[in-house]
């Protein structure tokens, strides 16, 4: 699950401008980076240290999969900006997963979860990975005894909650998805770019961002805003036949056949392979995709197009894209393995 499944090289793009570095700050341990919307907790999941603390030693803890194999992190390095290098994620017993595992990036903003969008929470997405078969194939009541037996997590679940709670499945989701909430990225050098500090991006950096904002490639009508996300679903022409049909396994819309979400660009520098289904192992081969136009394919975005881009245009975006690499987030401690 990843990156330019919908990196529709596409138009109009929000930059983030503001002279102000001052990040807003609040009484939690998390930063919103400036420019960024307030951070959305629902009200059934609301924010507190101690929760998102115990998030982190469940993110990593394998007693969680159903042989004790598999934690969440298995699938999701920080390092590659919690991310995953395989083409598709291995699960327990070997299973091989079907599509790549995306990067958890700025998830709390997104507005669906899963390549094509079929959990609408996050807490959601998180209880699917765990009890999928092909991923941790967890028991929700074997997890919850596990938890139970555990006199840490008894101490933590206690402070994540109240004073009186019994470790269970349900609870530990909610604790992941509130730490997974605070893995925001928001410091790279394009956003101190945008921040006020003009030269930091090289001549050929500020090439590829004119060039991502053309109306030309249209790379930023699909990959807008402060994320790089529209958080909507499109096909790219990567196959003439779709095995795998996206969207359309959950709406049932033939127009929706082939069709998966776009990712955030941040970090993409890190997150390879990129497609739903790690089709590209390199950002190169991704804009050769996008300048070829994509193969015939009737649900084809319209703005997948031959875009004849020269070889140094090419290169001027690829530079662009790594300027959206946040070395303080991949090496952020606060998200390290906590044992």
């Amino acid at each position: 699950m990843k990156f330019l499944t919908t990196y529709c090289l596409c138009g109009f793009f929000l930059l983030l401008g503001c002279n102000d570095t001052t990040q807003q700050q609040n009484n939690n341990t998390y930063t919103v980076p400036n420019g960024f919307p307030a951070l959305p907790f629902p009200a059934s999941n609301s924010y507190n240290d101690a929760k998102a603390e115990l998030g982190r030693y469940l993110f990593y803890d394998k007693q969680l999969s159903i042989d004790y194999n598999i934690a969440c992190s298995n699938c999701h390095y920080q390092k590659f900006g919690f991310a995953d290098t395989a083409t598709v994620s291995i699960g327990v017993s070997q299973e091989i997963g079907t599509r790549n595992s995306p990067a958890i990036i700025n998830t709390g903003w997104n507005g669906a979860w899963f390549w094509d969008g079929r959990a609408t929470t996050l807490e959601a997405q998180i209880l699917g990975a765990m009890t999928s078969p092909r991923e941790m194939y967890a028991d929700t009541v074997v997890i919850s005894q596990r938890l139970q037996k555990d006199t840490m997590y008894s101490r933590m679940f206690k402070s994540a909650f109240t004073s009186t709670t019994i470790p269970s499945t349900g609870l530990a989701v909610d604790a992941i998805a509130t730490f997974c909430r605070t893995l925001i990225s928001g410091n790279s050098r394009y956003d101190q770019y945008t921040n006020g500090d003009k030269s930091i991006l090289s001549a050929q950096e500020l090439r590829g961002l004119q060039l991502f904002n053309s109306e030309r490639t249209q790379c930023s009508s699909c990959h807008s805003g402060f994320n790089f996300t529209d958080n909507q679903f499109h096909s790219l022409g990567l196959h003439t036949h779709y095995y795998d049909q996206g969207r359309y396994n959950v709406t049932g819309l033939d127009s929706d056949i082939g069709r998966f979400k776009t990712p955030t660009l941040r970090n993409i520098e890190l997150t390879a392979p990129y497609m739903n289904e790690g089709l590209f192992t390199t950002l190169e081969q991704v804009i050769e995709h996008y300048n070829s136009g994509g193969k015939v394919f009737r649900n084809k975005d319209s703005r997948i197009k031959p875009l004849n881009l020269t070889p140094q245009e090419k290169t001027d975006l690829i530079a662009f894209l790594k300027t959206l690499t946040d070395n303080s987030f991949i090496n952020n401690t606060k998200f390290y393995n906590p044992r």
